[in-house]
């Protein structure tokens, strides 16, 4: 059986699920190919995926949003990408299309999320399956009438997916297909976190260590706002911040994840994949606000329901007003559950299991 997963390449959190979800994918069956067509750097993929074996595709799916920085969005260099991916789709599915029949293995398709997906997988007749918190109609439709046609065209191709695992802290996602609810997903730690601490100098009290997590554009945080809390220690993936005395650089291929259970707190703005690892490693999340993408007020008010929290402002935030000495604010709602990456690749072994008669579609080594 192979497996080509559709990624976007909006932010690292789209590669981060579907490689956990792939991750439990290759525990139910190492015999498994998987493949990772995406425009996110392998180096990325290979960290994400750690000792699972995959092939990587370079080809872009979808958009997303540009973003002019970590917590802003630029419709018109958008609405140019838009059309320029257009362009270049018809190119990319006869490609790909004709890769997959040479390879003669059955085959599904999983797409997180890029609607482009759909016609690829109708090209080769292959079972199509969302991996989604959002669908891209859901972004574009609050952007303004120029986007409502990109916002129809998405709607139309996620009605053709023959599954959706429904994530959770999630937008509303009507496809009118069948659909799975799925606990968060999350990667395993790989990494022992005594030696971790010891490699990094972090001091043994939790509650002293901080995240620092605002995705691959990074908030541009002067590192002088960190000596307002002496007493903290600060872990980033961003040099320049970690140029202050009293944080930790992130070592090259260690991934936020890793550092978790280290931490008491986490500086981020709204995020899925970053939510599901903070909740589940139980850190407390100090969120900075974000408009203009339609997932963050979702986001935040998931955060609310289901994790310690508080709340901060863009303006807070650059000041270094991060209120770490206030006590979190407790959840209003229950826990979620932890184990989504499992039932995701369960549910997707169940799929194939009932259309077991499937036809052979025909290794990309790269």
């Amino acid at each position: 059986m192979l497996i080509y997963a559709c990624v976007s390449a909006h932010g690292f959190g789209h590669g981060s699920r579907t490689a956990a979800v792939l991750t439990a994918l290759h525990g139910l069956h190492p015999d498994w190919r998987l493949v990772v067509s995406t425009a996110l750097p392998v180096s990325f993929l290979r960290t994400a995926l750690g000792p699972v074996p995959f092939e990587h595709c370079s080809c872009r799916w979808d958009v997303g949003v540009v973003q002019a920085d970590a917590l802003g969005a630029d419709a018109a260099a958008t609405l140019e990408a838009l059309t320029a991916l257009e362009t270049q789709l018809p190119q990319q599915w006869e490609r790909e299309q004709a890769w997959l029949e040479a390879q003669g293995q059955p085959l599904l398709v999983l797409g997180d999320v890029p609607p482009a997906a759909a016609e690829l997988a109708r090209r080769v007749g292959a079972p199509l399956v969302w991996l989604a918190s959002f669908g891209w109609e859901a972004i574009y439709d609050p952007m303004g009438p120029a986007f409502a046609g990109w916002a129809g065209r998405a709607l139309a191709a996620y009605r053709e997916g023959d599954l959706l695992l429904h994530c959770p802290l999630a937008m509303p996602m009507a496809w009118g297909i069948p659909e799975v609810a799925i606990g968060l997903t999350v990667g395993q730690p790989r990494l022992d976190p005594a030696d971790l601490a010891e490699q990094m100098g972090l001091p043994p009290e939790r509650h002293r260590c901080v995240l620092i997590s605002f995705g691959g554009l990074g908030l541009g945080l002067a590192p002088e706002l960190l000596q307002r809390w002496p007493e903290h220690v600060f872990i980033t993936a961003d040099p320049q911040l970690a140029a202050a005395p009293n944080a930790r650089l992130l070592p090259a291929g260690v991934r936020p994840l890793e550092v978790m259970g280290l931490c008491d707190r986490l500086l981020t703005k709204p995020g899925y994949s970053s939510f599901c690892e903070a909740l589940v490693a139980g850190v407390g999340v100090h969120l900075v606000h974000r408009e203009g993408f339609a997932e963050a007020p979702v986001l935040e008010a998931a955060l609310v329901r289901h994790g310690w929290h508080r709340l901060l402002s863009q303006e807070q935030a650059l000041q270094g007003d991060w209120q770490l000495d206030q006590p979190l604010l407790a959840p209003l709602g229950p826990a979620l559950e932890a184990d989504g990456s499992t039932q995701a690749a369960l549910a997707i072994d169940a799929l194939l299991g009932s259309q077991a008669g499937l036809g052979p579609l025909t290794d990309r080594n790269s």
